[in-house]
């Protein structure tokens, strides 16, 4: 299909989207624009938890959905879901595994449910006084993702970071992640996007009216900028490539002139004494269990000051 745009040389185009916002109409501009990876929020299979998440989509709308973009040719989709949704439970889980299998998408993104300060749960948590969220603990949601990559697995798939797992490493990349964790420049249109340029990191204004205010007077919506140095951006790019689960540090003395094992060398020890991970040939590799909790793992590489964020 010949693409209403002129992006035969971008390597990809991503669009994301939830099933109930999306019609036949919608799939058929966005796969004429050019699209060439889809990636559907269906998040969870089951009608009662997706209304009490408050998604905007049912049940009814996945299978539509998916199978009229599979019939338009997309190149590649993807199925993302939640593990530990409110009402949750076993069972259910399984069942949401079966049933992306049964769907068979080129690649499957399964993130752990958390609940961040500005969400509505959490606004409903505040209001009855309650101190924790109504989801799976961590050990929970971590099992749940790990029965799901090993039926994954099992159907032929391969785990490629600690979210996702593809049909076809060969064929399946996601490269908007892989670039831009290693360091590629992102513009970001929209209220309250972020953008990453020339080592610079920039957010958009994060109100409508500022925000097209100043886009009127021909000026870029800019909130707020900051710049860091050349050893936050190693930092940076190393605990983004520990996501995918293995790190060459090779490519760290290439392009910073730093050997991360070393300059890593008491977290590393810790984490190897713990089992979540191995050092083999210059290469840092998690296992499994260090995988499924690598974004708990990554604070003991941040700076001493991030890492008194990162704990509060």
């Amino acid at each position: 299909m010949k693409s209403l745009f002129d992006w035969d040389q971008a390597g990809e185009i991503a669009f994301e989207c939830e099933p109930g916002t999306i019609t036949e109409g919608k799939l058929e501009i966005l796969r004429a624009m050019g699209i060439t990876r889809l990636s559907l929020g269906i998040e969870n299979f089951d009608q009662h938890i997706l209304e009490i998440n408050g998604r905007a989509h049912g049940e009814r709308e996945i299978e539509r959905s998916y199978q009229f973009a599979r019939s338009i040719g997309f190149p590649q989709i993807n199925v993302d879901l939640i593990a530990g949704m409110v009402g949750e439970t076993e069972q259910n889980w399984r069942e949401c595994v079966r049933r992306t299998l049964d769907l068979a998408p080129d690649s499957v993104t399964i993130y752990q449910m958390e609940v961040p300060y500005n969400t509505t749960i959490f606004k409903e948590m505040r209001i009855v006084g309650a101190q924790s969220a109504p989801v799976a603990g961590w050990s929970q949601k971590r099992r749940w993702v790990d029965f799901a990559f090993n039926e994954l697995e099992r159907a032929g798939y391969t785990v490629a970071s600690a979210y996702t797992a593809v049909k076809d490493p060969a064929r399946t990349r996601f490269l908007y992640r892989d670039l831009l964790w290693s360091g590629a420049d992102m513009i970001g249109l929209g209220v309250a996007s972020f953008s990453h340029v020339n080592g610079t990191h920039f957010q958009n204004e994060h109100d409508f009216e500022p925000y097209i205010e100043t886009l009127t007077r021909g000026e870029l919506p800019i909130f707020r900028a900051f710049t860091p140095n050349a050893e936050e951006r190693m930092i940076r790019e190393f605990v983004l490539q520990m996501k995918l689960g293995s790190v060459q540090a090779s490519y760290f003395e290439s392009k910073f002139g730093v050997d991360v094992i070393e300059r890593f060398a008491t977290h590393i020890a810790s984490l190897r004494e713990q089992g979540f991970l191995s050092v083999e040939d210059r290469t840092l590799r998690l296992s499994r269990d260090g995988l499924l909790q690598v974004d708990r793992l990554l604070h003991g590489f941040f700076l001493t000051q991030h890492q008194l964020r990162a704990a509060s």
